[in-house]
């Protein structure tokens, strides 16, 4: 682009320098001398001319590289330029409503910034929430080793099997009367071996088990159908005052909730989401005692390690599928009675024990313990475990009911 800048400029100059030597441009009538004022005309001409020509180069080498956006300007200046030869009505109504337009183009803007800005802050937030679920994700390896309880599980011969809440109340009995019998069943376990409770189960059924025949009957009978279970003299009790809630308030039959289960004497939350699975076949939650307490902590099935079953529960249903909440309990009750033991787990013969973090911390070289039901010696050592169980409470509970036999 220099180059024909450089050929104007020198034509211009030649242009020039002719123009000023001709005739027209001296003056012959004034009294100075020619060769003078000739030399004197021309370095003055020259000087304005190029001084000139210098500016108006440099005026259109601005003008060409000036941006769109001042040509724009320029554009736009002349155009208010002739709409300012309009009558003044025109020019004024012109003029509010490039005002009116300017405004509306800055809070386009202005709109235009504050969204871009929420967006980006609604981003941040997205990001937020995806951070906190995950502090509530699976845990790892959960379904393999839910498949293999399932697979340690598939003889069902455990205690709870035969003789668990299920197995305990009489199935020819009417809908109300063998719901009733869930719910005693479900009290009695509390604290108490299965073995123990089915047998406090048997002989209550031989006294028609029922809530008018447990209202007319007293304490201390009561007591000694029920003995051994575990603190049988609170559980007497709460039979009690349980049943004669039932007949006042629920009309002889148990509660079919949640919150009403819990207003009976003695009844917790793994009672009655057990009352509405076994009783009324409604899944409310998952019955957490203490089997289900202590191997979701072994198996790291709790995001923190839980310190009672209820906060164990709340942690469970954070994640397992509700699908599972109603076979969870007697899986994991059976896999504690047999295998995964309070004291001394089977860990040697426990399928899990390479992804259980609680795997062989305390566990000795043991066979795997065999159903209650089954004659094997190991029928007498429960029988046998729970008669010294009584017999150290009798300074807590205090002695058997009269009549009865330790």
């Amino acid at each position: 682009m220099l180059a024909p800048v450089r050929s104007l400029c020198v034509y211009m100059f030649r242009r020039l320098t002719v123009r000023m030597n001709s005739p027209y441009f001296t003056d012959s009538t004034a009294g100075l001398d020619t060769s003078a004022t000739d030399s004197m005309g021309e370095s003055a001409v020259n000087k304005g001319g190029i001084r000139r020509l210098r500016s108006r180069m440099a005026q259109g080498l601005k003008s060409e590289d000036d941006p769109p956006k001042v040509k724009a300007e320029v554009h736009e200046q002349s155009i208010s330029l002739q709409t300012h030869a309009q009558p003044h009505a025109e020019t004024v109504s012109n003029s509010k409503k490039t005002t009116t337009k300017v405004k509306e183009e800055a809070v386009d803007n202005q709109a235009l910034l504050t969204s871009s800005r929420k967006t980006r802050r609604g981003r941040l937030k997205v990001e937020y929430e995806e951070e906190g679920a995950e502090l509530k994700r699976e845990p790892c390896d959960w379904r393999t080793q839910l498949s293999f309880i399932r697979e340690m599980r598939s003889k069902r011969d455990a205690p709870v099997d035969q003789m668990g809440a299920e197995k305990c109340y009489d199935t020819e009995a009417p809908p109300e009367v063998r719901r009733y019998q869930v719910l005693i069943s479900l009290m009695l376990s509390s604290q108490t071996k299965d073995l123990v409770t089915a047998g406090a189960m048997q002989r209550l059924r031989e006294h028609d088990l029922c809530v008018d025949a447990i209202l007319n009957m007293d304490e201390e009978t009561l007591g000694k159908l029920i003995y051994p279970v575990g603190f049988w003299r609170t559980k007497v009790k709460y039979i009690k005052q349980a049943t004669a809630l039932i007949q006042q308030e629920f009309g002889g039959d148990i509660p079919d909730t949640v919150e009403g289960l819990m207003r009976l004497p003695g009844v917790g939350p793994k009672m009655a989401h057990l009352a509405m699975d076994i009783a009324w076949n409604q899944v409310s939650g998952i019955g957490v005692d203490t089997h289900v307490h202590r191997i979701s902590n072994r198996l790291g099935w709790t995001r923190k390690q839980t310190k009672t079953p209820e906060e164990t529960r709340r942690a469970l249903e954070e994640w397992l599928p509700r699908d599972l909440w109603s076979e969870i309990n007697w899986l994991l009750v059976g896999f504690g009675q047999q295998v995964c033991l309070p004291v001394g787990p089977l860990c040697s013969v426990c399928v899990n024990q390479h992804t259980c973090p609680a795997a062989h911390q305390c566990s000795p070289s043991k066979k795997l313990k065999s159903s209650p039901a089954s004659p094997s010696p190991q029928v007498k050592g429960n029988e046998g475990q729970e008669r010294p169980r009584g017999n150290r409470r009798k300074g807590k509970a205090g002695a058997p009911p009269s009549g009865q036999t330790s």
